[in-house]
C-alpha cells in the first residue's frame, strides 16, 4: 500500500494553506484508491485534519463520506486524526 508520511522537519514550518492542500490530497488518495487501496477511514482522517487546517473542500468531502460510514468507522477515523494531531 502506498503511504505518504509527512515526517520531514520542514512540514511544521509550511504555510497552513500548503499543509491543508497536502492533507486534502492524502484524503483524496485514500477516498479514490489512487496509488493505494480505497480506505474510507483513512480518507476521513485526512479530510478531517485538512479541514482543521482550513480546507473547506475537505470538510465538505468529510461530511459526504461520513454519510456512508458506520459509526464505528467514523469513531476510528476521528481517533486516528486526533492521534496524528497530537504527534504532529
Amino acid at each position: 500500500m502506498a503511504r505518504f508520511e509527512m515526517l520531514e522537519a520542514g512540514f511544521g514550518a509550511m504555510g497552513a494553506t500548503a499543509q491543508a492542500d497536502i492533507l486534502f490530497e492524502l484524503g483524496m488518495m485514500y477516498a479514490t484508491g489512487r496509488d493505494c487501496e480505497t480506505d474510507v477511514v483513512a480518507a476521513h482522517k485526512w479530510f478531517n485534519i485538512a479541514a482543521i487546517k482550513g480546507s473547506v473542500r475537505a470538510a465538505e468531502l468529510r461530511s459526504e463520506l461520513s454519510a456512508a460510514m458506520s459509526k464505528a468507522d467514523i469513531a476510528k477515523a476521528l481517533r486516528e486524526a486526533r492521534e496524528w494531531m497530537t504527534m504532529h
